[in-house]
C-alpha cells in the first residue's frame, strides 16, 4: 500500500472529504490493546506497529487500572474537579439483603446525594463516581432527581484549576511533538452535553422530563453545557486537529426530533464553532438511532461522526447517512467491535468490512474502524484484528 502520505494527512483529508492516498483505518477506541500499553504514547506505536493509522490523544488517557480510580471513567479528557468547599463522603450498608455504596455531596447550599446496588459485577469499590455508565441501572437514588439539586450540581462541578492547566500544557506539548514526530493527528477528548444528564439524572427519568419537564431539561443542559464549553475551551487552545464529543445518547432513542432541535442542536452548533475558531475539525460520537436528524446532524456544524455500526442499529440507513453526509460530516466505523470483531469468525469479519468500504467508502469522507470498541483480549479477538486488517489492506487496495 502506499505511503504517500502522513496518517495524519490521510485522516484530516478523508475528514474533510480531500483525496487520500488509500482508505484509512483507524480503531476509534480500542481497549484490548490499550490494556497493553505502558502509556498513551506506547498505545500509539503499538498501532502503528500492526499498520493501522491512529491518533494521539489530549490529554492522554491512563492506564485502564487507574482509570478506575477516576470520578469520570466514562468521560475521557481532563479531570473532572469539583468546588474546593466540596465535602464528600461513601458509605456502604446492608438494605433489604443487598449491600448499597451511598455518596454524599455536602456542598455550601446544600447536600446531593447518590446510590447505587453493590452488584458482583460493580467495579468501583466501595465509592460511587459521578460520571459512568456502571451507576445508570444500579442506581438506588440518582443524584439529581428534584429542580433544587440542579444549582447544586452548578456549584458542584468547576473547570480545571491552576494545577490541571499547567499539567495539561505541559502534557500537550510533550504529545504535540511525540504526534509531529511519529505523523499522527492528534485528538482532543472528550466534551460531552446530554449524556452527562443521564449520568446525573438517570436515562429514563431525562427522557420522560423532555416531555414532562422541558424547563428542568433545559437547565439542567445548561448547567453541563457552560461547564463543558470551559473544558473544551482548554483542550482547545493545545490545536489538536479533532475535538471529540460524546453523544451515545444524543439520539431519537432519547428525544423525537423536534426536541432535539429545541434542546441538543443549539449547543451543538456552538461546539462546533467553537472548535472551528481554534482550527480543529468536531467531531461525535453516536452508534444508534441517528436516522431520523440526519439533516440536523449536518446543520450542527459538525466535521465528522463516529460510530456508525450496523450491528447495535439495525434501522441505520447506510446508503441514506452516506448521501445525506456527503461532502459534509465524515463517517468513521462501519464494523460492529462485539458481534462481529470479539465474537464472529474470519469470514465474517471479512465480509463486514467489505460491506462497509462498499457503501461508506465511494467519494471519500470515510474512515474505518470496529464500533465502537475492542475490549476482550484473547487469541479468538486477536485473529479477527488481524482479519480485519487483512481485509482492509485489501480493499483499499483494489
Amino acid at each position: 500500500m502506499s505511503t504517500r502520505m502522513s496518517s495524519r494527512e490521510r485522516l484530516m483529508a478523508a475528514i474533510g472529504y480531500q483525496p487520500v492516498d488509500h482508505l484509512p483505518c483507524c480503531f476509534m477506541l480500542f481497549g484490548a490493546l490499550h490494556k497493553k500499553s505502558a502509556d498513551g504514547l506506547d498505545f500509539v506505536d503499538r498501532q502503528i506497529a500492526m499498520g493501522v493509522d491512529a491518533y494521539a490523544e489530549l490529554p492522554l488517557r491512563p492506564p485502564d487500572r487507574s482509570r478506575k480510580l477516576l470520578d469520570s471513567y466514562d468521560l475521557y479528557g481532563l479531570p473532572v474537579r469539583y468546588d474546593p468547599a466540596a465535602v464528600i463522603r461513601d458509605s456502604v450498608s446492608m438494605e433489604d439483603g443487598r449491600e448499597v455504596v451511598r455518596r454524599e455531596y455536602a456542598l455550601r447550599g446544600g447536600k446531593l446525594t447518590t446510590a447505587v446496588f453493590k452488584t458482583e459485577d460493580w467495579t468501583h469499590g466501595n465509592r460511587v463516581p459521578i460520571f459512568d455508565d456502571y451507576v445508570v441501572p444500579r442506581a438506588v437514588k440518582r443524584l439529581v432527581t428534584e429542580r433544587t439539586d440542579i444549582s447544586l450540581v452548578r456549584e458542584l462541578l468547576v473547570p480545571p484549576g491552576a494545577a490541571d492547566i499547567a499539567a495539561y500544557r505541559a502534557e500537550a506539548k510533550r504529545v504535540k511533538a511525540f504526534a509531529a514526530n511519529r505523523g499522527v493527528a492528534t485528538v482532543g477528548e472528550w466534551g460531552v452535553l446530554f449524556d452527562a444528564a443521564c449520568w446525573l439524572a438517570g436515562m429514563e427519568e431525562m427522557a420522560e422530563r423532555i416531555i414532562e419537564e422541558p424547563d428542568f431539561v433545559e437547565e439542567i443542559l445548561a448547567v453541563i453545557g457552560e461547564w463543558n464549553l470551559k473544558r473544551m475551551e482548554l483542550v482547545l487552545e493545545a490545536k489538536p486537529d479533532l475535538l471529540v464529543r460524546r453523544a451515545w445518547y444524543e439520539t431519537v432513542d432519547f428525544m423525537s426530533p423536534p426536541n432535539f432541535r429545541k434542546l441538543v442542536l443549539p449547543w451543538r452548533k456552538r461546539e462546533a464553532k467553537l472548535a472551528h475558531e481554534a482550527g480543529a475539525k468536531l467531531g461525535s460520537i453516536t452508534s444508534s438511532a441517528y436516522t431520523p436528524i440526519l439533516d440536523d446532524l449536518v446543520e450542527s456544524g459538525m466535521d465528522v461522526m463516529l460510530g456508525l455500526d450496523p450491528v447495535q442499529d439495525a434501522r441505520a440507513d447506510f446508503p441514506l447517512t452516506k448521501r445525506k453526509f456527503a461532502g459534509k460530516v465524515a463517517l468513521w466505523g462501519g464494523v460492529n467491535g462485539f458481534v462481529t470483531i470479539e465474537n464472529g469468525t474470519p469470514a465474517q469479519v471479512r465480509e463486514a468490512v467489505e460491506k462497509a468500504v462498499g457503501v461508506l467508502a465511494p467519494g471519500g469522507g470515510f474512515i474505518l474502524s470496529p464500533v465502537d470498541n475492542v475490549r476482550e483480549d484473547n487469541p479468538k479477538v486477536w485473529r479477527n484484528v488481524t482479519a480485519f486488517i487483512d481485509a482492509w489492506k485489501e480493499v483499499a487496495a483494489a
